[in-house]
């Protein structure tokens, strides 16, 4: 946790907010940046194309993320970012987060923390595409973003709005759409949990990290 002076010196180093609408790339892989984004509402996620125009979708980020903060040191992005929804940024000059993090030692480690908790989760997701099966990595992806959105409140253990289509969630776990629905059916059909309406409604959640083998310690929100 940072103290008040802190937070107010995070909240000034933004020099203006931006919105996107949705499905508006807002960062293009290889473009040259100065700057990074602080997702303020809504839903970004990150992705990579292939040649012959496969994507797989690399990252869900929720409000309060930083989406590129990698940015800042490597000056560019491998993949791409774009708005899953309409949202709103905030925008960090990288000369305000040399700034922030010259002065303080606790915003430095706050944005290090964000960085490698970034990456715990990428490699929770590598596990899944690689060693969970369709079905355990559906739960499992829809047990983390439970957790995330409850801790910042917009989600409980009985559901939360998810603006993804089943194109999107095939992307985000390796599978095909017409497996994706196959597998939603199945968790659908087990009674414990439903996609629809842009929501995901949990009957059961103790049994859905079970499918998942779901351990949030790699979110580390303690």
């Amino acid at each position: 946790m940072i103290g008040e002076g802190d937070r107010e010196a995070l909240e000034a180093a933004a020099s203006r907010t931006v919105k996107f609408a949705a499905r508006q790339v807002v960062v293009r892989e290889g473009e040259a940046l100065s700057q990074c984004t602080l997702l303020l509402k809504g839903f970004v996620h990150r992705f990579k194309d292939t040649e012959d125009g496969r994507r797989q979708i690399l990252a869900i980020h929720i409000p309060g993320d930083f989406v590129d903060l990698h940015s800042y040191p490597l000056k560019h992005l491998e993949h791409s970012v774009a708005a899953t929804t309409e949202v709103e940024v905030a925008i960090f000059p990288h000369s305000a987060v040399r700034e922030l993090t010259a002065r303080s030692t606790a915003l430095t480690e706050l944005l290090w923390r964000a960085t490698l908790i970034d990456a715990a989760i990428n490699r929770e997701w590598l596990v899944s595409i690689g060693a969970r099966s369709a079905e355990a990595r559906l739960a499992h992806l829809f047990c983390e973003l439970q957790a995330r959105l409850e801790r910042i409140g917009q989600g409980d253990r009985n559901g939360f709005d998810l603006p993804l289509t089943q194109i999107d969630l095939a992307d985000a776990t390796g599978l095909t759409p017409v497996h994706t629905n196959r597998m939603l059916r199945r968790l659908r059909v087990r009674g414990l949990v439903e996609f629809r309406e842009r929501h995901v409604f949990i009957h059961d959640l103790d049994e859905l990290r079970h499918v998942a083998d779901f351990d949030p310690g790699y979110l580390f929100l303690e």
